[in-house]
């Protein structure tokens, strides 16, 4: 289901005005409307910095964000993804408001304890609509992660599940597990 670019355009200047509360909220633009993220816990944050930095090392013609707007203006979606990878090669054509998904080479999600229904069903399906070849999905509560990959729209054709102290590969990256917290 899209969101018409009127209704995209309203509920993009709602939540830019809600991201300048004090508190700083995380807000997306899901299927059905806007998407208010609670703040990352310890593993949560951990696990994205453990990522990150893999990342980092393996990709050095590569750029990782945190916590970055990437938005569909067709489809209607904003997302905000922990972690996405962009090749430095198409960063000055990125748009000044938000990341273009076409040019994202991986997004990566840390379960949230308190919604994780929005990274296994929202988010597959929307980062799939976009076109993001592949979509990580990291579950400190269940201390394992998934890869997905040949987006087809509304889901991805390929998943592989791995445990905690598993090596993960992902594209290009061989992600390492053994030191990522889990929720208690």
């Amino acid at each position: 289901m899209s969101i018409d670019a009127a209704t995209f355009a309203r509920l993009r200047e709602i939540a830019d005005e809600l991201s300048q509360l004090p508190m700083k909220p995380r807000v997306e633009i899901g299927p059905q409307g806007l998407v208010m993220m609670m703040s990352a816990t310890t593993p949560h944050g951990l696990t994205a910095i453990y990522l990150r930095r893999q990342l980092e090392q393996q990709a050095p013609d590569a750029l990782v964000f945190t916590d970055t707007d990437m938005q569909d203006v067709e489809l209607g979606r904003m997302r905000v993804p922990d972690l996405m990878v962009l090749p430095m090669d198409v960063i000055d054509s990125q748009p000044q408001d938000a990341v273009n998904p076409r040019d994202v080479e991986l997004v990566v999600e840390v379960v949230s304890r308190s919604n994780p229904e929005n990274d296994y069903r929202d988010k597959i399906a929307d980062y799939s609509a976009m076109g993001i070849p592949l979509y990580l999905i990291v579950d400190p509560g269940r201390g394992t992660a998934q890869v997905m990959s040949e987006p087809n729209g509304t889901s991805y054709g390929k998943t592989r599940t791995y445990d905690y102290g598993q090596p993960i590969p992902v594209g290009r990256w061989l992600l390492a597990t053994g030191d990522f917290p889990r929720y208690r």
